[in-house]
């Protein structure tokens, strides 16, 4: 219906611009004429579908899953921005504040998301995110604080996320990518097949990015290499889901990356030039004093 509705109003309007196109006359009359017309279309179409909808009721395996979390208040993105702005103790690098802005941002909606489950391969990802993201951030004191409030403002502790992360790269040290694969099949009583269990036995399970960015620290960790190939094998073939968004988060996390690496060129740029500048200071400081001696013993 709604497809028919979208073709008569391009076919009024289309029909409209070619008549007015050779015959001059105002369309303003037949414009009212047929807007009215369509939007009644669209308004009685939309009646159909809405008449007795229920939130959370519909007759699908989501709804009977999740339905009655249907009205319960959810934490919003701005209560999240205003507990991590609340738990810092200082003021963010201007370099750095879009970015950790859209990270607040984006994992608000996914660890408020009914079907999220933390598992300490997202942990793993978690961490590493934090690691690689502030490595070269100018105050390692205020690079602490800022990992501190973003982990209480999505409300995790931060000592149990590296602990978690640690257990997992522990487990990928010594092995390779096919052990991996093989845990994410399933397959043994290791951590990782645990959790690639638990994912596979759950319909509604959820990706995330920072589980991605696990997978990806533990190729580097096996020295597995880091590609589009080995992502979609182990996401959509041992784990068995779809590996679309890893591979995006792939392709994102290589950007990101690329992006640090240019700030810190940049930073160690400036660095450089502001300790020229302090030692020019300090050598015309020293010429004036020497001037200034010269001229005293002379008296």
């Amino acid at each position: 219906m709604k497809f028919a509705s979208a073709i008569a109003l391009t076919f009024t309007i289309s029909n409209d611009n070619v008549i007015d196109a050779f015959t001059g006359v105002s369309r303003i009359g037949r414009r009212s004429s047929s807007f009215g017309m369509t939007e009644t279309i669209f308004r009685d179409d939309i009646e159909k579908q809405t008449v007795g909808y229920q939130a959370g009721k519909a007759d699908h395996p989501f709804a009977e899953r999740f339905g009655d979390l249907a009205g319960k208040k959810v934490k919003t993105v701005g209560e999240s921005m205003e507990e991590f702005v609340g738990a810092l103790d200082c003021t963010i690098n201007p370099l750095y504040r879009s970015m950790l802005t859209d990270l607040v941002g984006t994992t608000h909606l996914t660890v408020v998301d009914s079907r999220f489950a933390y598992d300490k391969v997202w942990a793993l990802g978690f961490i590493t995110s934090m690691d690689v993201l502030l490595k070269n951030y100018p105050e390692r004191d205020i690079a602490a604080n800022i990992v501190d409030a973003f982990t209480k403002s999505m409300g995790f502790d931060e000592e149990t996320l590296r602990a978690d992360a640690g257990t997992v790269s522990t487990w990928a040290e010594g092995k390779n990518g096919e052990d991996v694969a093989a845990a994410l099949r399933g397959e043994g009583d290791s951590e990782v097949a645990a959790i690639a269990k638990a994912a596979k036995e759950e319909e509604f399970w959820l990706y995330s990015r920072f589980f991605g960015v696990g997978l990806m620290k533990m190729m580097e960790i096996t020295g597995t290499e880091v590609s589009f190939d080995n992502m979609k094998k182990w996401v959509g073939t041992d784990l068995g889901k779809s590996s679309q968004k890893a591979e995006s988060d792939l392709t994102l996390w290589g950007g990101v990356k690329s992006k640090l690496e240019m700030m810190e060129t940049l930073m160690k740029e400036v660095e450089i030039r502001e300790k020229k500048k302090q030692a020019a200071r300090l050598e015309a400081k020293a010429e004036a004093a020497m001037k200034k001696a010269e001229e005293a013993s002379k008296i």
